[in-house]
Protein backbone atom coordinates (compact mmCIF):
# COMPACT_ATOMS: atom_id res chain seq x y z
CA UNK A 1 0.00 0.00 0.00
CA UNK A 2 1.79 2.72 -1.25
CA UNK A 3 -0.36 5.48 -2.54
CA UNK A 4 -3.28 7.44 -0.69
CA UNK A 5 -5.93 5.09 -2.83
CA UNK A 6 -4.40 2.27 -1.92
CA UNK A 7 -5.26 2.88 1.59
CA UNK A 8 -8.39 5.00 1.26
CA UNK A 9 -10.09 2.18 -0.99
CA UNK A 10 -8.72 -0.57 1.39
CA UNK A 11 -10.24 1.01 4.27
CA UNK A 12 -13.75 1.61 2.77
CA UNK A 13 -13.78 -1.95 1.31
CA UNK A 14 -12.79 -2.55 5.15
CA UNK A 15 -15.70 -0.65 6.41
CA UNK A 16 -18.13 -2.37 4.05
CA UNK A 17 -17.14 -6.34 4.98
CA UNK A 18 -18.05 -4.95 8.74
CA UNK A 19 -21.31 -3.17 7.65
CA UNK A 20 -22.28 -6.30 6.16
CA UNK A 21 -21.56 -8.38 9.37
CA UNK A 22 -22.50 -5.37 11.82
CA UNK A 23 -25.59 -3.93 10.74
CA UNK A 24 -27.45 -6.22 8.33
CA UNK A 25 -29.02 -9.58 8.32
CA UNK A 26 -27.15 -10.92 5.54
CA UNK A 27 -28.32 -12.83 3.15
CA UNK A 28 -26.71 -14.29 -0.55
CA UNK A 29 -29.34 -11.14 -1.96
CA UNK A 30 -28.04 -7.78 -0.21
CA UNK A 31 -23.99 -9.80 -0.12
CA UNK A 32 -25.09 -9.24 -4.12
CA UNK A 33 -25.60 -5.50 -3.79
CA UNK A 34 -22.76 -5.40 -1.59
CA UNK A 35 -20.28 -6.29 -4.63
CA UNK A 36 -21.17 -3.52 -6.59
CA UNK A 37 -19.52 -1.01 -4.05
CA UNK A 38 -16.53 -3.28 -4.08
CA UNK A 39 -15.85 -3.29 -7.73
CA UNK A 40 -16.04 0.26 -7.57
CA UNK A 41 -13.37 0.64 -4.89
CA UNK A 42 -11.19 -1.62 -6.90
CA UNK A 43 -11.83 0.33 -10.21
CA UNK A 44 -11.44 3.21 -8.11
CA UNK A 45 -8.02 2.31 -7.13
CA UNK A 46 -6.63 1.11 -10.17
CA UNK A 47 -7.71 4.34 -11.96
CA UNK A 48 -6.39 6.32 -8.90
CA UNK A 49 -3.27 5.03 -9.18
CA UNK A 50 -2.76 4.97 -13.15
CA UNK A 51 -4.06 9.09 -12.45
CA UNK A 52 -1.17 9.44 -9.91
CA UNK A 53 1.85 7.60 -12.33
CA UNK A 54 0.93 9.44 -15.41
CA UNK A 55 0.28 12.92 -13.76
CA UNK A 56 -3.70 12.74 -15.25
CA UNK A 57 -6.24 14.89 -13.07
CA UNK A 58 -9.29 13.44 -14.94
CA UNK A 59 -8.34 9.98 -13.98
CA UNK A 60 -7.82 11.04 -10.31
CA UNK A 61 -11.33 13.27 -10.07
CA UNK A 62 -12.50 9.71 -11.71
CA UNK A 63 -11.45 7.82 -8.59
CA UNK A 64 -12.88 10.24 -6.22
CA UNK A 65 -16.17 10.17 -8.11
CA UNK A 66 -16.27 6.18 -8.06
CA UNK A 67 -15.48 6.05 -4.04
CA UNK A 68 -18.02 8.53 -3.48
CA UNK A 69 -20.14 6.54 -5.33
CA UNK A 70 -19.43 3.49 -3.41
CA UNK A 71 -19.85 5.12 -0.23
CA UNK A 72 -23.47 6.33 -0.99
CA UNK A 73 -24.31 3.06 -2.74
CA UNK A 74 -23.70 1.04 0.40
CA UNK A 75 -25.50 3.98 2.60
CA UNK A 76 -28.33 3.79 0.16
CA UNK A 77 -28.24 0.22 0.76
CA UNK A 78 -28.26 -0.06 4.41
CA UNK A 79 -30.94 2.15 5.04
CA UNK A 80 -32.97 -0.03 2.56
Amino acid sequence: MTTVYDIVTVGCFACIVLTYFMFTEGGTKLLAHFMLPSVAFAVANQVGNAGLKFGNAWMNVLAIVLIAAGIGYTYIVVRH
